[in-house]
């Protein structure tokens, strides 16, 4: 679906703004430290229930507040809904025509969304957690029931780890469903990846006119099964607790040009790769759902050559996304068409065309 309005109380330092949100290209611009990356963030919160910069509620709520309210539209022609987010120290509430019962996995389901952002980098530089949550967010949307896979797993991955803290106990029967679980998610991520490669593979050339390549690692050995890797470990296991083998220690090696891309790229190929992932993320999702997401950049610019940043947007443009883009300046020559054009300052915001 795409988002038609939104409306911002008390998140970071917006007291006040609403927002018509064209279908197909919008910008916010507006001077460092304005609010635009705010008004990402809380498009983002409402599609996810979560801060894209890892912000806890304490910092998302505006000083002097108590709550912050994001509310919103969006629809696909055959439907509407209205969903919103109230977030306080009581906790997170979601609510979607008015239930109140839904949690972030509807928000997702509802309002699909990437986000190229100022710390995109970290897809490529960064720890395998981001990697991970990357192929599990192509997998939430492709594969029916992965979502209950997942949770399932991570329910027995917390199961296992507690025998372990208890010296053992019980080690075996949980050993032989923590396989079970983890050989599913492992097996969905596996198909996943092989069906996203060649578009992977594809936009990496679009946007980097190189070859880029990708590699799943398993999160053990891959000359031995899951049982066979938990015996071998099971000695460390006990001293740290903690499971060491299977899927949560799973990654996505990148190859640039023949090379491990994390060690040998720019800061400015680095973020072209990442982009690359989320491009390609985006557009296999929008196949599978027969609907365009919606893509926020923040600052695509940044840390961009000319020619760099020309090759992005042709490829942003060539998904058919609703996009909602910022910027220092009016810089509407980004799109091919004039966007709807918003400008912030003071965590003001105000529509321009």
């Amino acid at each position: 679906m795409s988002l038609h309005t939104l409306k911002i109380k008390d998140f970071r330092c917006i007291e006040s703004a609403e927002l018509a949100v064209d279908p197909n290209f919008n910008l916010i611009f507006g001077a460092n430290a304005s609010g635009k990356t705010s008004i990402l963030e809380a498009i983002a919160y409402l599609g996810r229930g979560k801060s894209f910069r890892g912000a806890s509620t304490r910092n998302l709520i505006r000083h002097g507040s108590d709550e912050f309210l994001l509310n919103g539209k969006v629809g696909d022609g055959a439907r509407e809904a209205s969903i919103g987010v109230r977030n306080s120290r009581a906790g997170l509430e979601v609510s979607i025509d008015g239930d109140r019962s839904a949690g972030a996995a509807e928000l997702a389901e509802l309002l699909p969304l990437q986000v190229v952002e100022p710390d995109v980098h970290g897809l490529i530089s960064g720890g395998p957690e981001l990697r991970r949550r990357y192929l599990d967010w192509i997998a939430f949307h492709v594969e029916p029931g992965y979502l209950d896979a997942w949770r399932r797993f991570r329910r027995v991955l917390k199961q296992r780890n507690a025998a372990l803290r208890d010296c053992g106990s019980e080690l075996g029967s949980w050993d032989r469903e923590f396989c079970d679980a983890s050989l599913v998610v492992d097996d969905v991520r596996r198909r996943m990846l092989a069906g996203t490669l060649l578009t992977l593979q594809g936009t990496g050339v679009e946007l980097l006119e190189a070859e880029v390549d990708f590699e799943y690692q398993q999160g053990w050995g891959s000359d031995l099964s899951l049982p066979d890797a938990l015996r071998a470990a099971e000695e460390r296991d006990l001293a740290m607790g903690a499971t060491q083998a299977g899927p949560h220690r799973g990654d996505l090696k990148l190859i640039y040009d023949q090379r491990q891309a994390r060690k040998l790229v720019s800061r400015g190929q680095q973020k072209l790769l990442a982009c690359t992932l989320i491009l390609a993320a985006t557009e296999v999702v929008q196949t599978e759902l027969e609907k365009p997401l919606l893509l926020l950049l923040d600052d695509p610019a940044a840390e961009l050559d000319p020619d760099s940043l020309g090759r992005l947007m042709l490829a942003v443009i060539g998904l058919g996304c609703q996009v909602i883009a910022t910027s220092l300046g009016p810089d509407t020559g980004l799109f091919p068409d004039p966007p709807a054009v918003f400008h912030v300052e003071h965590g003001k915001l105000q529509k321009v065309v």
